[in-house]
């Protein structure tokens, strides 16, 4: 069966005819609001769509401005610039011309690349480590151009995926007893802060954004084959991240990569005719050098975890999740879940100067809950301020352990939540969690490194395992193959050669 693009008013007659056709007419007129019809500046077809150019660029700004609140952005001049530069060039031959493109690198050490509504187009630092060369850029950029160009999310209806670890105990019925404040804080518990909307594209929709980024590469002058040099090594990169203990997020979860997508590239590539444009970067050097001082992994200054212990060396405090959990260090919240995801658990920061007892009253009236249990306690010296709530839910009522601990740089409160029939349990657990909150020792303090992009030249006949040795590198020559594109933690290395690695050195907290 066929859908038309064009929308016609139903009419209605007089009588119990037209009394029937009057709802589906106002449904039919409601929809042509909503519904049109648009040509697809990449296949040239009309098609039917559910927003408006107009739409998709305001969903676009919307969804860009969370993006960059909840993930944040590199924004030193010299890196975020070059990024920008290269993926002006490859938009300025985009098929399609009514949206403005921006882009942009994510502050998040995973490798990923996506695209939002509007022409927003994203790749992160963690992508950017594993680069080996502007054409590789060029084709990421590219195929995220391609997805907007061919307006897929649109197509998609915008359906996004998650990222965060899971939505705890179900949704919480919204305007139940407890208020629609509080029934948000409990489910709100449930999503990593950071987590975002990433479109999820067919098979079809990743061969024609291919498809796309690679003509809009060569029409730049770029190696059309960049993407399938960096889709192999992302695909290294995946597998030992999924080796270890877990796994972030990353492009092959809404990117899908076969070694069958890779040999289509690489055929398409040797047939597209390249145009007279010249790489910024003209060779290895040059464009590793605009990576070097890159941060590699974990970003201290939001703090980090050393197994179930998280530290903030800006704030100066730590605090013990229970062991196996999972856990993520989000930027707004820090979160863990059990391993069953029954119970849960969330870190906020507050303003400073605020006394705990203050903080859980305002929450109190903000949310529209009764405080129960409540009293002052002391916690790693600090004053705390402790209670429970229960907050009806579709699965059964929640229960909510509350903690406010005042700390000179702001009030955090600790929240947990499990099902109201396991309470008593999960409230002596999160006891324990919020009673390990306390002081950076001057060891753990002295201990929170991070890791910077460096690049040095090899020896004649070096090794990997002997350039690593000379140079302090923190990678193992495993890692050190893949970010380089290198065949193998063995490959023997020639006098001159660029080798990226990491520096690891002491974090100093801003003051």
């Amino acid at each position: 069966m066929r859908f038309s693009c064009r929308i016609r008013r139903a009419q209605g007659r007089a009588g119990a005819r037209s009394r029937v056709a009057a709802p589906w007419g106002a449904l039919l007129l409601s929809l042509s609001i909503i519904v049109g019809c648009a040509v697809n500046p990449v296949t040239g077809q009309r098609e039917v769509v559910l927003l408006s150019a107009a739409q998709e660029a305001e969903l676009g700004r919307t969804s860009a401005e969370r993006f960059s609140r909840e993930l944040g952005l590199v924004e030193e001049p010299r890196i975020a610039g070059y990024v920008a530069s290269v993926g002006e060039r490859l938009a300025a031959h985009s098929p399609r011309r009514d949206v403005r493109y921006h882009f942009a690198i994510t502050d998040t050490p995973e490798p990923n690349a996506f695209a939002l509504p509007g022409g927003y187009v994203y790749v992160s630092r963690g992508a950017l480590v594993i680069m080996n060369s502007e054409a590789e850029l060029a084709g990421v950029l590219g195929h995220e151009v391609g997805h907007v160009a061919a307006r897929h999310s649109v197509q998609q209806q915008t359906r996004s995926v998650g990222v965060g670890l899971l939505t705890v105990l179900g949704v919480v019925a919204a305007g139940a007893a407890g208020g629609e404040g509080a029934a948000q804080s409990v489910a709100q518990l449930g999503q990593v802060a950071g987590a975002g909307l990433i479109a999820t594209y067919g098979r079809d929709q990743e061969r024609q954004a291919d498809e796309v980024g690679q003509a809009l590469a060569a029409k730049d002058g770029y190696d059309p084959s960049g993407i399938a040099g960096f889709l192999r090594t992302l695909g290294r990169e995946t597998t030992r991240l999924a080796a270890g203990r877990s796994r972030e997020p990353s492009f092959f979860d809404s990117h899908p990569m076969t070694e069958e997508r890779v040999q289509s590239a690489l055929a398409r590539a040797d047939a597209l005719p390249r145009g007279p444009g010249q790489p910024i970067a003209a060779n290895r050097r040059s464009f590793t050098s605009r990576l070097e001082g890159l941060l590699i992994g974990p970003d201290p200054a939001g703090g980090l975890f050393r197994d179930q212990l998280f530290l903030h060396p800006s704030f100066g405090f730590a605090l013990e999740f229970p062991s196996g959990w999972r856990t993520q260090n989000g930027r707004d919240a820090v979160l863990g879940v059990a391993a069953d995801g029954k119970q849960a658990l969330r870190l906020d920061g507050g303003a400073a100067g605020v006394e705990p007892a203050q903080a859980a009253a305002a929450f109190a009236r903000e949310n529209r809950i009764t405080l129960q249990n409540a009293r002052s306690l002391e916690i790693g010296g600090l004053p705390a301020y402790r209670a429970h709530a229960l907050v009806p839910a579709q699965s059964g009522n929640v229960a909510m352990h509350l903690t406010w601990i005042g700390h000179r740089k702001g009030t955090f409160r600790l929240t947990g939540i499990a099902p109201e029939v396991s309470a008593t349990a999960a409230f002596r657990r999160f006891d324990g969690v919020a009673g390990s909150f306390r002081p950076l020792t001057r060891a753990e303090r002295e201990g929170v490194t991070e890791r910077r992009l460096q690049v040095v030249e090899a020896r004649a006949g070096e090794t990997l395992a002997a350039l690593g040795r000379r140079s302090k590198n923190a990678w193992s020559p495993e890692e050190t193959a893949i970010a380089n594109g290198l065949p193998d933690a063995a490959a023997a290395l020639r006098a001159g050669d660029v080798i990226k690695i990491a520096v690891e050195r002491p974090y100093t907290p801003p003051r």
